[in-house]
């Protein structure tokens, strides 16, 4: 086969794999402006779908709950798998070092429902000890940060590990101490992992259907349970018109970050140049 023919199948076996993945997305974006009843049943364009899920309040509540529980999930996530990922690449060898990088990780192979009821069962522990009461936002906040650390843990602990350490100790022969050191100089450049892992736990915990099943209560459902439970009862267009605003959201927010990170790597690039050339 000739190069033309070699690169005429490699685009199209790429079309395919991406039509496989995108194309089902699109059918669902382009029949939620659908004006039947019926999910799957064109009938003309129409944008009352998008005023029916503005109007269903129990679905409203349940998309601001998962919002919040998202958001500081991921903030909780990010500041505690940084500070685990410092220990597993700058400190030293100590007892335990192993068993503690296999106990962060563990999430990330094993089951969800595994997760999930484990967690439900130190819920009930707590509640017989401390009065603790499982079924809430807190439980629910609990359970995705638990989930979520390790997969920033992994994202942060990549990027320190190719960190060069002269950058920080050049720092500190200055004076500065590990404290200005970080916030100053390894903070700023690991700023784009911490963004991809941010973005990343606040996705996964958006996403989460299994573990939140276990812990949530009556009246803290997140979005993900109570779409399921209506696609349970019937597949409704207004499903449709959630989940397109929800592509947009999520497309949006990974371009802001795709755009921050690309903007901080140029200006790494830029000053890294320039300190070439003061030092030639």
């Amino acid at each position: 086969m000739s190069r033309v023919g070699q690169r005429t199948v490699n685009w199209l076996v790429l079309g395919l794999g991406f039509a496989f993945l995108y194309v089902p997305v699109f059918i669902l974006m382009v029949y939620s402006f659908n004006e039947s009843r019926l999910a799957t049943v064109w009938s003309g364009f129409s944008f009352k779908w998008y005023g029916e899920l503005f109007r269903d309040e129990k679905m409203l509540r349940a998309a601001w709950i998962s919002i919040k529980v998202a958001f500081w999930t991921a903030s909780a996530a990010v500041v505690l798998g940084t500070m685990a990922a410092l220990v597993m690449t700058r400190m030293r060898r100590f007892p335990g070092k192993t068993l503690f990088g296999a106990l962060i990780t563990a999430p990330l192979v094993m089951p969800e429902v595994i997760i999930g009821l484990s967690i439900l069962l130190m819920f009930v522990s707590l509640g017989q000890f401390i009065g603790f009461k499982p079924g809430g936002i807190l439980s629910i906040w609990i359970a995705h940060v638990t989930f979520t650390l390790a997969f920033v843990t992994v994202v942060v602990s990549s990027r320190l590990s190719e960190l060069d350490k002269s950058l920080e100790e050049a720092a500190m022969d200055l004076g500065a101490n590990r404290i200005k050191v970080f916030f100053l100089i390894t903070l700023p450049i690991i700023a784009p992992a911490l963004v991809s892992g941010w973005l990343l736990a606040f996705t996964l915990s958006l996403d989460d259907v299994v573990i939140a099943s276990f812990v949530a209560g009556p009246s803290s459902t997140t979005l993900p349970i109570e779409v399921f439970s209506s696609v349970r009862r019937g597949l409704s267009p207004k499903i449709n018109a959630l989940a397109t605003l929800m592509i947009l959201v999520v497309s949006v927010a990974a371009f802001l970050g795709w755009w921050f990170m690309y903007r901080e790597e140029k200006r790494r690039q830029r000053d890294v140049q320039l300190a070439l050339q003061e030092n030639g």
